[in-house]
């Protein structure tokens, strides 16, 4: 194994990480070549080498299409079956249900589906379950009461696993057709006419990093197809199915799918359908979440999709999926404002759950090195919320981290998050056949589990004995990876705008982490009530304005502010900031060390 380089000698950071080369020789090699070749610039060849792509693709790669990167939607197994009936009902003007998840990608998939069937004047309905009364999934009561109303139900970003409640539909009289990405947990829903999900075990398509919005949109496309071959007529012209590529994108942005091959093309042209603000409902979220500049995929994962999933953490979870179907701009406006005051509801309980979570974590963590695997646990949590106290625990800790929230009756809804490295998923998976969890599933990053209190002492037992081996051994080589440096006076408008076109970063192509070496901190002060806000001047007297979010009070935060007036090394993202119609270069920061 080739041994890891540091970059600017950094063992230890502020944050405790050393800094290491993304690149290895080789890789910097390509990078060479690659600017020699194609004249980009030496920081975007490195960030391409650094993701793997190769000197013949970087061209292609720097412009991917839909065309070129779009399989034959039929190599997915039971996908003829499934365009065969929607096309089926399409034609004889059935009743459809759609079936959906109440996160982003459930209402993206959802609203996708049901403008296709508007489209062609076919009368469908979205149904939505509620989190906490009936859970993820389709379940049998719902199922049966959609099968009175319609005689296909199509489930979205859900049904592998629902065997049970598609045999009801299906003895209630509909046919189920099921359009998923999740994970087999078992044998498929044999009273299912067609279940398609790239990720189930006889499927050969290799297009399993798919969202379930993408799978939609595959469908939709065979669905044309079969239409056309049949030379339906139905009086009306097929719809633009590119028009849709917006709800693709912000789903596949959002679900956190790796950002590669046909999903890479889904954001980049979706989002330029999305700057159109063609969908009503989509910019209604963006106004109500006071976007000032083009949309990108940072606007969706952290403005536009949390908002959305505000409906289903602790409200109507029917809300998002609704707007994104509407083209009336004043209701979508309504909504809109419904799901943005719904987020500010959950920001503030979110608030106060992070502060209880917090102050258990940090008396757990005051006695040596703490659990291998954090879990904090209260009666009066939000199981809505669990998920992002989670998350947040997790990259203050550096490890892997349970929030649950308990019902009075002693049963605990909880969400895991983990570290690069370790699998969560199997974890749970292995907890729930010692019999330890009611039930928990997940996949290496994330994971869910329904656990009784009774419990809590023997899971907290065997998550220590489980992993701390192994969650010892990658907390002592956190790393952070550098793609390279670059100056104040270099951070360039074109610069940036030539390093996102070797995106979209996000999961499996992350984003460039460049350094500002030898840069004195010239000012740093709080903005809001947790960021920080910085200016870094280079050597040549240049200087570029700088964000740390959400540091105030963590080890960052503390040595930014101790090391004011002094030079540094500072790692981070490099951004963009609009304002009074300019636009400038900005670097959020996500770390620094002392320049030495």
């Amino acid at each position: 194994m080739v041994p890891e380089r540091l970059f600017l000698g950094v063992e230890q950071s502020a944050t405790g990480l050393k800094w290491i080369d993304r690149l290895q020789q080789r890789e910097a090699n390509i990078a060479l070549a690659m600017a020699q070749n194609h004249g980009f610039p030496d920081l975007v060849t490195r960030v391409l080498a650094g993701r793997g792509v190769g000197l013949d693709e970087a061209v292609a790669f720097m412009e991917p299409t839909i065309k070129s990167l779009m399989p034959d939607p039929a190599s997915l197994t039971d996908m003829n079956k499934a365009a065969e009936r929607i096309a089926r009902a399409i034609a004889a003007r059935e009743k459809v249900a759609i079936f959906g998840d109440y996160d982003v990608d459930g209402a993206c998939s959802s609203a996708i589906m049901s403008r296709f069937l508007t489209h062609y004047g076919i009368a469908n309905r979205i149904y939505i379950p509620d989190r906490i009364f009936e859970g993820y999934g389709p379940n049998a009561a719902a199922m049966q009461e959609l099968a009175g109303q319609a005689s296909l139900i199509v489930t979205v970003d859900c049904g592998t696993n629902s065997a049970a409640a598609i045999a009801a539909a299906k003895d209630a009289g509909a046919d189920v057709v099921v359009l998923d990405h999740h994970q087999v947990g078992g044998e498929l829903p044999a009273a299912a006419h067609a279940v398609v999900n790239p990720n189930r075990e006889d499927d050969l398509s290799g297009q399993g990093h798919l969202c379930a919005a993408g799978v939609v949109f595959l469908t939709l496309v065979q669905t044309s197809r079969v239409l056309r071959e049949q030379h339906v007529n139905l009086g009306v012209l097929g719809p633009d199915l590119l028009s849709l590529l917006d709800l693709v994108a912000l789903a596949t942005v959002c679900d956190v799918v790796p950002l590669k091959d046909l999903n890479r093309a889904f954001v980049v042209k979706g989002m330029l359908v999305a700057r159109a603000q063609q969908n009503a409902g989509l910019a209604a979220l963006a106004r109500v979440s006071r976007i000032g500049e083009p949309l990108n995929a940072f606007h969706f994962a952290y403005l536009v999709g949390p908002r959305i999933n505000a409906g289903g953490r602790i409200g109507d979870a029917g809300l998002g999926a609704r707007l994104l179907t509407l083209d009336d701009p004043n209701e979508a406006m309504r909504i809109a404002e419904e799901l943005d005051r719904l987020n500010q509801e959950r920001q503030a309980m979110e608030t106060i759950m992070l502060e209880q979570a917090e102050a258990e974590a940090m008396v757990e963590l005051s006695a040596g090195s703490g659990p291998a695997v954090l879990v904090t646990a209260s009666d009066d949590w939000h199981p809505g919320i669990v998920g992002l106290i989670a998350a947040r625990l997790k990259e203050r800790t550096r490890r892997p981290t349970f929030a649950i929230a308990f019902n009075a009756n002693g049963t605990g809804s909880g969400s895991g998050r983990s570290i690069n490295g370790f699998d969560l998923g199997k974890l749970v998976r292995n907890a729930v056949e010692q019999g330890l969890l009611v039930k928990g599933g997940g996949h290496a990053m994330a994971a869910g589990i329904t656990v009784e209190r009774s419990k809590m002492a023997a899971l907290r037992a065997f998550f220590e004995e489980s992993a701390s081996e192994m969650v010892g051994h990658l907390r002592g080589n956190a790393s952070l990876a550098i793609d390279g440096a670059l100056s104040a006076a270099g951070a360039t408008v074109p610069l940036y705008e030539t390093m996102e076109r070797a995106g979209p970063f996000g999961s499996g192509h992350p984003q460039p982490v460049l350094v500002l070496p030898h840069h004195r901190l010239v000012d740093a002060r709080t903005v809001g009530t947790s960021h920080v806000k910085a200016t870094l001047e280079g050597a040549d007297g240049k200087r570029i304005n700088a964000i740390a979010f959400r540091a105030v009070g963590s080890a960052l935060g503390d040595f930014l502010f101790k090391e004011l007036g002094q030079s540094l090394h500072v790692a981070g993202n490099l951004a963009l900031n609009h304002w009074n119609g300019s636009t400038t270069t900005q670097f959020r920061i996500l770390d620094a060390a002392k320049a030495v």
